[in-house]
Formats: C-alpha cells, structure tokens, sequence
C-alpha cells in the first residue's frame, strides 16, 4: 500500500523546494492557444512573495543546464530535477490528440482538473482553458513548460504556487493520461452479449459467500539463513478434506496480512485454504522505522524485491511440512498447486514469483533518465531496486500455478519482454483512478505484453484501495488523494470476490462450473454509475495508440 509514501512524498515537496516544481509541473501538464501576444515572463506567486522570471532565461537553462544570471537569485529553491522537470513533455499523439481532450471533458476528474488548472492561473477561465486544451494539442506533439509560456496569450502568466504546488500533486502527468483513457475504456472494453444477463447468475454466484464454516489461525516462521520473522493468518474451512487449495496472499507496501482478509475468508468458505502472509521488509513497521527517508527510493531496501518472492518460497516449503503432521492443518495445505494474489507492490511480487522475469538493467536507464518530481510514487518506489547489483532476476517458484496482481506496481521493474516470460494463467486488476500505480504504465500496458492466459478486471473509476480492507480517516493527505471506499466500491469489492473464486477454480476439477463467471458479462453487471467494470482477455485495437504512447 503506497498511501503512506505518497503522503510523506507530498509533504517533502510541500516546502520551499517544491514551489518551482508545483509551478512547472502544472504549467508541463497545462495548454493554451498559441498567440502572437506569447509570454514574455513569468511571475511565481506565494502568498506575499512574488518573483518575475524572463521565459526566455527559463527556455536557455532548460537548453543548455546554465543557470542564467536573472535566476541564481533563485538558485537556492530551485531542486536538482528543475531542469529535467523543464524538459518534460506530456506526449500525445495528434491523432489522438481530440479523443484525449473530449474523453477528458466528460469526467468528474477532467472537470476537477480544469477548475484546478484555472485556480492555479489567476485571470483565466474555464472556456480559454478548455479551448487552449483542444487547439494546442492538436498542433503539438509533446508539450513542455516552456513550450506552454510561449504559446499563453498574454504578455505575462502569473501563476499562484500554492495551488500549483497542490495541482502537481493531484494531478500527475501519468495519472492525467490514465484517467482520459479511463472513458474509452469504458467504451471500448464494453461486451455487448444480450444472450448472458444478471438473471444467469442468480441461481449460483460465487461472489457471495460460500456453505463452508471458516477458521482462522496465525503461525509465525523463522527464516534463520535471511534473518526473517514471518507471521501468516491461515484461513481454513472446518470440513475434513484432503489436498485442498492453496492462496497465498501478498500484501502491498506499507500495508499487513491483514489487508485483504475479506478476501481470505471468501475463499476459505469455497473450500480454498488461505495463507496471508506477512513481508517484515515492507509491511508497517517497516514503514514507520524509514519514517526519516528523504525521498521514496529509500523508503524500502533494494533487497525486498528479492525477499519478497522468497518470503513465499519459503512459507511454501514450511506449509507442506505442516501439511503431512498431525493438527488442524494436516491435508488442507496443497503447496504444489498454489495461486498468489498481491496488492500494489504484493502485484508485483505474484507476477515475480509466477515466472516474470525482473529487469533491473531497463529499470535503472529508467530511474536515471526519466524520474523526476512529476513521477507517480510508484515510479520512485520501483526506483529502489535499481540499486541491485544483477542485471535480471528470475524469482520463479515452479509450484506458482496461477497469479492474480490487483493494482499491481509493474512499471518498468520487468523490462520490455520480461512479462512474457509468465507462462501461467494471470489476472490483473486496474483502477483508472489510481493515482499511486497509474493504470496506463503499471497495469494496462502490462497487461498487453502478458503472452498466455490472462484476464484485465477494468475498474473505470476505482482507486488504489477500493478493494482494500484498509480505510483512511479523512484528513489534509486524503484531501489530496482520493480513495473510492466504502459503499461505492462494494459492488467491485464483491465482484472481486467472484471472479477470485472463479479464478482460483481453474486448477480445480471444477474448473468448468466456474468459467462463467470470467466473462465479461459477469463483471458488466456489477456496474455502477460510480465504477463501470469490465473483464476481457484481451485489448482492441482502437486504444493501441495509447499503450504505444504510454511505453515512450
């Protein structure tokens, strides 16, 4: 679970340092029509301070890296990704340049954006902002900071830095594209299949709960060769069966075993047995003891992507022991057969684990050419491994037969072909409106570079922890990020549960009763005018200019 990270990042850039960067970064992600009358300076606003800036002098230290004699007054607040921050474009494509304005303008988060963007630029109205969105994307392939002030139709832009600051952060270059693409989705992954309705699933839906009484008991394992203490919740049913199924779960970063145990029980009471455990490098504690990290590529250690993986392997190993003694859980814990589902960085670890071969030569051309302050956290998260010493990592366990990675963080820690490497069933889920993993770079087009039996569970509209048993209690942090919990994300709450017990079934001898419920009509009918799901094994062909747009 990213939240916390995210939380402790916003703070860092919400001092001095981060005045020019929330400045430049609404402008990066800011459009206007191209005038003749184009922007001579700038003028930086916070609260009583207020300082005047030639857009030329900003277009030369973007150029060349020299600081130029009327900015070294300035030299002081200005970070060490100012210049890279100057150079960075929001790419699109012209020829989807109209879609990505008109899908943009019909949601809730567009309008969000445009109020924002406009309180941000005192002076200037919904109708001009709207307008120079449309006319300037269509004339330009990419846009950057300064290519923005050169094209503002008056001689100077004043730009309020405190709601810059808070605009960078809501609405990241990533999560812009994710949430544009999020109406299309809704769209263009929509299965029109009249013979299959809601009344087919009345009869038996495994989203409900299942007949079999659950039970749950924590054990705690040593792993004295890592040094590691790993305590795993056991959900079980009560029944006397032999060899039953076995789940591992894998909680996000920051996050406990205890994330997802609705989930657990779910599962448990369709006669799965259930091992949440828990990850002592990247679980709460581990949160709170890196509470000093100055930046979120030191909030965890390079060597948790390794462990992480091998936290199962390990647990897999000590769970067939248990398996064969005497006890409530002799014959309940088939460890040769298992499915992992992970949350955010726990997604990362199912697909790791499953065969997905982790690329750390791609991840750090990455981390040192293309992060910056305008990053989703994920980005700088996954940055933490770029540290690693090996070029690749293949953290494959062979009795992994299937993987379910819900809002996973994928990124670039897999490379280009690394993904292709998985030759087990996977599911992924997508939140548009994720703003920690984006869906774009860390599910969607993943997602597309999956070689074998996959599914994408589309949620338009849901968060990073609409399926978490984790809640945030409203605050300043929660103001910023939104989360969709609660009543609104029950349906895709429920839904989960669903198509995890029709998943997981697949390795089951009744795999065939439960392939109905992997359509797309199955997860259509649990819409909502708040979260619009969708599930297809594959992407149409319509939204590849925005994977191929995504992957530059």
């Amino acid at each position: 679970m990213l939240f916390k990270a995210e939380r402790r990042f916003s703070q860092q850039i919400f001092g001095v340092k981060g005045l020019l960067c929330g400045l430049t970064f609404a402008c990066c992600t800011s459009l206007s029509i191209p005038s003749a009358n184009a922007a001579q300076t700038i003028t930086i606003r916070f609260g009583p301070y207020e300082q005047s800036i030639k857009v030329a002098d900003l277009e030369e230290f973007a150029n060349t890296g020299k600081l130029p004699l009327s900015l070294q007054a300035l030299s002081p607040l200005l970070p060490k990704e100012t210049r890279s921050i100057l150079q960075k474009r929001l790419e699109i494509d012209p020829q989807t340049a109209e879609n990505f304005t008109d899908e943009l303008q019909k949601t809730s988060f567009g309008k969000q954006f445009i109020t924002s963007l406009r309180t941000a630029l005192p002076g200037s109205s919904i109708e001009s902002v709207q307008g120079a969105i449309s006319l300037a994307l269509r004339q330009v392939n990419g846009l950057t900071v300064v290519g923005f002030l050169q094209a503002y139709p008056q001689e100077n832009v004043t730009v309020d830095a405190t709601r810059a600051i808070s605009l960078a952060v809501r609405f990241n270059p990533e999560r812009l594209q994710s949430k544009a693409f999020g109406s299309l989705l809704a769209r263009e992954l929509y299965v029109n299949n009249r013979s299959s309705s809601s009344q087919n699933f009345k009869n038996f839906n495994p989203a409900t709960m299942g007949n079999l009484a659950v039970e749950k008991q924590t054990i705690t394992l040593q792993d004295p060769n890592r040094n590691r203490t790993i305590p795993i919740d056991i959900y079980s049913n009560r029944e006397k069966q032999s060899q039953q199924q076995l789940v591992v779960i894998s909680h996000g970063f920051g996050a406990s075993r205890s994330s997802l145990s609705y989930l657990a029980r779910h599962l448990a009471s369709y006669g799965v047995s259930v091992a949440a455990i828990e990850h002592p490098g990247s679980n709460i504690s581990a949160i709170n003891r890196a509470a000093s990290a100055s930046d979120l590529k030191n909030l965890i250690s390079p060597q948790e992507f390794i462990d992480r993986p091998k936290d199962i392997s390990f647990s897999l190993n000590e769970l067939a022991k248990l398996n064969t003694q005497p006890g409530r859980l002799q014959g309940k814990l088939n460890t040769q057969q298992v499915s992992v589902i992970g949350h955010s960085l726990g997604g990362y670890t199912a697909l790791a684990i499953a065969g997905g071969e982790v690329n750390i030569e791609q991840l750090r051309k990455f981390c040192n050419k293309s992060l910056n302050i305008s990053s989703a956290p994920a980005d700088w998260l996954q940055c933490s491994a770029a540290s690693l010493s090996e070029k690749t990592l293949q953290l494959q366990d062979p009795r992994v037969k299937s993987a379910i990675a819900l809002n996973p963080m994928i990124g670039k820690l897999f490379g280009d072909k690394g993904l292709s490497k998985i030759n087990q069933p996977v599911l992924i889920l997508s939140g548009t409106d994720d703003s920690l993993t984006p869906a774009l770079t860390h599910q969607i087009q993943p997602f597309n570079e999956l070689g074998g039996e996959k599914y994408l569970l589309t949620a338009i509209g849901g968060t990073h922890l609409s399926i978490s048993d984790l809640y945030l209690p409203a605050n300043s942090a929660t103001t910023i990020i939104k989360e969709r919990q609660g009543i609104e994300a029950k349906p895709l709450r429920e839904l989960l549960q669903g198509v995890s017990v029709a998943f997981v079934k697949q390795l089951a001898p009744e795999a065939k009763q439960y392939q109905p419920f992997l359509t797309s009509a199955y997860a259509q009918s649990f819409s909502t005018p708040q979260i619009k799901l969708r599930l297809n094994s594959s992407l149409p062909a319509s939204i590849q200019p925005w994977l191929e747009l995504s992957n530059k």
